[in-house]
């Protein structure tokens, strides 16, 4: 196995047992990471937002597959089931992730999923009249920016 391919799996093992602090051992103080949430995290701010996940992940699971890695790029597919704590409906999270290396750890974190897909699971029917529209998927990504400003305060 690619030593890449190792720190994926290190990143998601970690993941599975919600530790945040051994997940950010594996990327560099200048990571950039992205989702369909949280469009442009970088640095501590990534960090803040694992912290806060893990932190406040209430019935989580993980299982991960389908890592690949070479010198400069990985992939991975990996699938979170949670309870989403605003609504207490269960969320079942289906992400493909892409990752650049550098200097044996991850700088760069993309995970894509289908956001309107996930606010059908954690808002209900709400999620799944509106949840496709931008301007209900802006005011996902804000809530969540504003939770982890919040966050990072403390």
């Amino acid at each position: 196995m690619h030593p890449n391919a190792r720190l994926i799996e290190q990143f998601y093992q970690a993941f599975q047992n919600l530790d945040a602090a051994a997940m950010c051992a594996c990327y560099t103080n200048d990571i950039q990471f992205s989702d369909p949430v949280f469009t442009d995290l970088r640095g501590e701010a990534a960090g803040d937002m694992w912290r806060m996940l893990t932190a406040r992940a209430q019935d989580f699971s993980l299982v991960f597959d389908q890592i690949e890695a070479n010198d400069t790029e990985g992939s991975a597919h990996w699938v979170a089931s949670y309870c989403f704590s605003q609504t207490g409906r269960h969320v079942v999270n289906d992400i493909h992730a892409k990752f650049t290396f550098r200097d044996g750890k991850i700088c760069r974190h993309r995970d894509h999923f289908d956001l309107w897909k996930w606010s059908r699971q954690a808002m209900g029917w709400k999620g799944y009249l509106m949840g496709r529209f931008p301007f209900v998927q802006n005011k996902i990504r804000h809530q969540a920016a504003k939770n982890l400003q919040k966050f990072s305060k403390k």
